[in-house]
């Protein structure tokens, strides 16, 4: 499943949309992709908390942390968690720690940098909300995929041809 972006963008040139290089790539599954599940907040990441909780099959949740680089925004505690709830990955527009650690986890991570401090706890946040950032809108409902070539979305779910 390796260089997966640039299958889909040469498959599906219609119906993708390239979101700006700007994201690394950290967590233990290199590839990965599903539905959209958003949050937008500055800094809490409480609800980032309460939804790596929930189940993640076939999900990617799409953080706008307003592309802060002042505080993280996932640890290794929080990937643990979704990792363990099926999520297929996190996409943060921000910061995260516990590096050496999420890259051990098999959940998908990406991410704008590395940040040790952690986020307040002030319970603020939107859920499954449009977010835009890197010249996209993530919708909940549609797909998002990533690898080290970097994120891409798609209104409906994307599948190469075996």
């Amino acid at each position: 499943m390796q260089d997966l972006l640039p299958d889909l963008c040469d498959q599906f040139p219609e119906l993708v949309q390239v979101v700006e290089p700007m994201f690394a790539n950290f967590g233990g599954r290199e590839t990965f992709g599903g539905e959209i599940v958003t949050i937008k907040a500055f800094e809490d990441n409480s609800l980032v908390r309460t939804q790596v909780a929930e189940p993640g099959r076939g999900k990617v949740l799409v953080v706008d942390g307003g592309g802060s680089l002042r505080r993280a925004m996932l640890g290794d505690m929080l990937a643990e968690k979704a990792a363990g709830n099926g999520w297929e990955g996190i996409i943060i527009y921000g910061c995260i720690r516990d590096v050496n650690a999420i890259g051990e986890t098999d959940l998908g991570v990406q991410a704008l940098a590395t940040h040790p401090m952690k986020t307040d706890k002030r319970g603020l946040g939107d859920l499954n909300v449009p977010v835009t950032f890197g010249g996209v809108t993530f919708r909940p409902g549609d797909y998002v995929y990533a690898d080290n070539n970097g994120v891409l979305v798609s209104p409906e779910p994307l599948q190469l041809p075996e």
